[in-house]
């Protein structure tokens, strides 16, 4: 890749701009926001999936419009920015998938070389800095070749490059959810070292992010449907796997919600506060007398720390998708924080 002559510093009083790439819903750029406040504008955002669109749409105001198939944008056309989002797809690096990496097609979509779109909008526009996102996965995918490539990838650009596996039950949000983070800073405003947060709040348990009040029957298992999950469970413990559903204590933290919006069976609750338990989808049977039942997109959107105030303006199948598919807020903020913390003292 040819390299091009690095922006000026920008002036302190000068507002920071960013870009979001593979935005899904926006976690990424809410974290951004919660961390530099008036002081950051998003001025482009890219996502292809329409059901995101919609939701990010419904809770960002932005006068321009949302760029579709990131492989089919002139990088040109990209306004300048400061700080690149990207949190391209987890899917082709994911330890629940094949790991197919740079090799994954979906929809003839190569979704792991996506990943050099990044590289090439940069490359234009060296923006100070680059944030990524990615599963824990991607750290020892193709023994840890793949990862490399990225970071070869951003060092040849002119960046240096910080990394680390955080995980969301540290920083108020009660998902056992490993994921990598990188910041890339240019070259010329690098720090020596970079910290990342280790810990913000450890303390939080699911009964913090329950409905306040009980939630309909639709969302609580049928009498068939759990003793087939209970069978299906008992057939994998007899081969002696631990695949099958899981019922998880409100004193307890939650498995990670995942890509796709699949899992939920792994995170179910038993919540005994709805009385009138008639159904009102087509279900087999009658609903379970245990009380057990899934989550609620808003709780998912809960244990991702996304606020009350995000809305939700779609089907549950898509929330749930899209929740297991973005990204924990509470610890994007984290680190954008500390990402501040290098750029408010770069002369």
């Amino acid at each position: 890749m040819k390299t091009v002559p690095v922006q000026k510093w920008f002036p302190q009083n000068e507002r920071i701009k960013s870009i979001d790439l593979f935005a899904g819903i926006g976690g990424i750029r809410l974290g951004f926001d919660r961390a530099f406040g008036d002081d950051i504008d998003t001025v482009f955002v890219c996502e292809w999936d329409e059901n995101a669109q919609k939701t990010y749409k419904a809770n960002f105001n932005d006068a321009f419009a949302i760029a579709g198939d990131i492989t089919q944008i002139d990088e040109k056309d990209v306004p300048e920015f400061d700080i690149c989002l990207a949190g391209f797809p987890c899917q082709a690096f994911s330890l629940a998938g094949q790991r197919m990496g740079f090799e994954d097609n979906y929809k003839g979509m190569c979704r792991g070389t996506l990943f050099m779109d990044v590289a090439r909008i940069c490359e234009y526009h060296k923006p100070k800095v680059i944030f990524c996102e990615n599963v824990k996965g991607l750290v020892i995918h193709d023994k840890g070749r793949t990862f490399k490539i990225i970071c070869k990838t951003f060092e040849d650009l002119g960046y240096k490059v910080f990394f680390k596996v955080l995980n969301s039950k540290n920083f108020g949000v009660p998902q056992n959810r490993e994921r990598i983070y990188v910041v890339a800073f240019r070259n010329d405003i690098a720090p020596e070292k970079f910290e990342f947060p280790e810990m913000t709040d450890d303390t939080k348990r699911l009964w913090d992010i329950r409905e306040e009040t009980p939630v309909p029957a639709k969302y609580y298992l049928s009498e068939v449907y759990l003793e087939t999950l209970r069978q299906h469970k008992a057939r994998h413990e007899s081969k002696g796997n631990g695949f099958g559903y899981e019922i998880r204590d409100w004193s307890d933290v939650a498995g990670a919600i995942v890509c796709g919006g699949m899992g939920r069976e792994r995170n179910l609750v038993i919540d005994k506060r709805q009385k009138n338990l008639t159904p009102t989808t087509h279900i087999k049977g009658k609903i379970n007398k245990e009380g057990v039942r899934k989550m609620t997109p808003r709780e998912w959107a809960r244990l991702q720390g996304f606020p009350d105030s995000f809305v939700l303006p779609l089907a549950d199948t898509h929330l749930y998708k899209q929740f297991g598919n973005s990204v924990t807020v509470n610890v994007i903020a984290a680190i954008a924080e500390k990402i501040k913390e290098v750029l408010d003292n770069v002369d």
